[in-house]
Formats: C-alpha cells, sequence, structure tokens
C-alpha cells in the first residue's frame, strides 16, 4: 500500500489545494493531508479549524486521511509509513524552494520520495493569501473556495473589523 504527505499550512484551504489533493489521491492508496503548524506564519485559523475545513472540503474523497503536526515532514512522513512527499508547484518561483527542501528532506531521510505536482492552469496564480486579502477587500472569493471555507473567512473578517 502507498502512502503520501502532503503538507501545507491550508490557511484557508483553496482550490489549488483540493486539486492538488485529488490527483495525489489517484497516484497513492492513502493520502495524508498533514496540517502544520509554522510558526514563521500568523495563521487566521487554529489548527484545528484548518484540519475540519479541509475534512469538509475533501469529503468526498475516500482514501483522504487529515492529520496535524509540527516538527520536521521527513519525521512525520516516517511515523505514517509513508513512501512519498507530494508538493504543488505553481510557478517556477515554488521550484527553487520546493526544490531545496527536497533535498534536504532526502539528505534527513533517503527512504522518502517528493513528488511534484504542478498545479491546473486555472489555479497558477491562486493563494490563501490572496484568498485572504481579496476577501479583506470586500471581492467575490467564491471561484477560489468552497463554500464552507468562503462562510468561514467572512466570518474571521467580520470579526476582525470587530
Amino acid at each position: 500500500m502507498s502512502t503520501a504527505i502532503c503538507p501545507g499550512s491550508f490557511d484557508p484551504v483553496t482550490y489549488g489545494h483540493i486539486d492538488i489533493i485529488k490527483r495525489a489521491s489517484k497516484i497513492f492508496d492513502k493520502v495524508i493531508v498533514a496540517v502544520l503548524v509554522n510558526v514563521a506564519k500568523n495563521p487566521w485559523f487554529t489548527i484545528e479549524e484548518r484540519m475540519e475545513l479541509l475534512r469538509k472540503s475533501v469529503s468526498d474523497i475516500p482514501n483522504i486521511e487529515i492529520a496535524g503536526f509540527d516538527g520536521l515532514l521527513v519525521d512525520f512522513a516516517a511515523e505514517h509509513d509513508a513512501d512519498a512527499i507530494v508538493k504543488g508547484l505553481r510557478a517556477v518561483s515554488d521550484f527553487e524552494y520546493e526544490f531545496q527542501m527536497a533535498l534536504t528532506n532526502n539528505k534527513l531521510n533517503s527512504e522518502i520520495e517528493t513528488v511534484f505536482l504542478t498545479t491546473s492552469a486555472e489555479n497558477m496564480y491562486l493563494s490563501s493569501s490572496i484568498v485572504k486579502q481579496v476577501g479583506l477587500l470586500g471581492g467575490d472569493i467564491s471561484p477560489f473556495v468552497p463554500e464552507c471555507v468562503q462562510d468561514e473567512i467572512l466570518k474571521r473578517i467580520r470579526q476582525r473589523r470587530n
């Protein structure tokens, strides 16, 4: 049974993330979507909220699990007997950083491969940061995120304004 880890902060999950997760689920028997605690970021949503939004957003994919983690990704992958780490690439600028991370992860654990999936053309520009910015400025975020995620973003924006 092949297992892949699809890591990210998912703050919030977007259609771009979901596209990569769905495509990974067709390649691997099991995909663990690993929601990371990133101390370098100031998230809008707690890790529990992000995990719940992911569960709702990918509930139609049977071979997906959602888990939270902090620490080294390769350690998390090894603990879950993962064969691969799946990373989505939007642009060449993503590749340089992700390639560096893949080489580092390989040095830490050569048993776990990194697989890169390029994003679909319709999601190349999409990021969680852009979704939050568009939402904050009153724009329509429905093309970027599932309805359940949109509702939570709009609630969070109202809370920030009050």
